[in-house]
C-alpha cells in the first residue's frame, strides 16, 4: 500500500495538552508503517478574520480581499490523504485560532473539495463541553466533503495526572485504529441519507436560483453535479435512489417558491 499523508491542524497557541494529544495520535498512525504525519500549528500562520463580504461565495475564493495564509493551509489539506482538526476547549467552543480558520473555509461548504479524504477531530477540555465541540468539528468535516471518523475528547488539568494520560491514550489508540481502517478504504463510499439530502438540496437550489454569473453554479456545472446522483460515482441502493428523487422534488418546489 502506498504511504498515506495525514496532516493535523492544531488550534492552540502553545504546545500544551492539545498538541500532546495530537502527537500521541499521530505516533499511533505512523506505527502502522504506511502513514506519514505532519502537525501544523495554526498559530504559525497568518489567518485574518473573515469580513463577511461573500465575494468567495459569489465571485470565487480568488476574489477574497484578505491576503493571508489561507491558501497555503488549504494546499496542505489538498495534498493530504487524511486531515485532523484539533482544538482546546475555549469558552465551551473551539479556540479563536481554529474558528478564524474555519470561517476562512466558508466557501468550501458551498463548493466541497475534499471527497475521498479521511477526517477526524481531537478536543481537549478542562471540565465540560468537549463532546459538543467534537460533534461540531465532525459536522464541519462532513460539510467540507471529508469522510468522517468520529472524533474524541479528553480531559486534562495542569499538571496532567497519570490517570488522565492513560485514559487519553487509550481513547486515541482506538480512534487511530478506526482512522487507519478508513484511510485504507477505496473511494466511492455510499453516502448516508443526510449527506445525500444536503447534496440534492445544494444542486437543486443552485440549478434553479443561480446562473453562470455565480461561482457556485459554475463549480457544480463544471463537475457535472447537476446531473449526477452524488458528488462522486457511487452505487445508491433502491431506497436512496427513491429518497434522492423525493429530495429533488421537494427542494425544487422550495426553490421555485423563493424565486417567484
Amino acid at each position: 500500500m502506498a504511504v498515506k499523508k495525514v496532516t493535523a491542524f492544531v488550534g492552540s497557541a502553545r504546545k500544551g495538552h492539545t498538541y500532546q494529544a495530537v502527537r500521541s495520535f499521530c505516533d499511533r498512525l505512523e506505527a502502522a508503517g504506511d502513514v506519514r504525519t505532519e502537525i501544523v500549528s495554526l498559530s504559525d500562520y497568518r489567518i485574518e478574520t473573515c469580513r463577511g463580504c461573500k465575494a468567495c461565495f459569489t465571485r470565487g475564493e480568488d476574489r477574497c480581499p484578505l491576503a493571508d495564509d489561507r491558501d497555503a493551509l488549504i494546499a496542505l489539506m489538498l495534498a493530504s490523504d487524511g486531515v485532523v482538526f484539533a482544538s482546546p476547549n475555549y469558552s465551551f467552543q473551539v479556540s479563536g485560532l481554529m474558528k478564524c480558520f474555519l470561517d476562512r473555509l466558508g466557501y468550501v461548504f458551498h463548493r466541497p473539495c475534499f471527497h475521498g479524504k479521511t477526517f477526524t477531530s481531537i478536543v481537549v477540555q478542562g471540565v465540560h463541553g468537549g463532546g459538543k465541540i467534537v460533534k461540531y468539528l465532525d459536522f464541519v468535516g462532513m460539510g467540507l466533503g471529508f469522510t468522517v471518523v468520529k472524533g474524541t475528547f479528553s480531559t486534562a488539568f495542569d499538571p496532567m495526572t497519570a490517570k488522565e494520560e492513560r485514559k487519553r491514550d487509550a481513547t486515541l489508540s482506538k480512534q487511530a485504529e478506526k482512522y487507519l481502517r478508513q484511510l485504507a478504504c477505496p473511494a466511492g463510499r455510499v453516502p448516508g441519507l443526510f449527506e445525500l439530502m444536503i447534496f440534492r438540496y445544494a444542486r437543486t437550489s443552485m440549478s434553479i436560483e443561480l446562473d453562470d454569473s455565480n461561482r457556485d453554479y459554475r463549480y457544480y456545472r463544471d463537475r457535472g453535479w447537476f446531473d449526477s446522483a452524488y458528488y462522486y460515482p457511487t452505487k445508491l441502493g433502491f431506497a436512496k435512489r427513491m429518497a434522492g428523487g423525493l429530495f429533488d422534488s421537494l427542494f425544487a418546489g422550495m426553490s421555485k417558491a423563493r424565486a417567484s
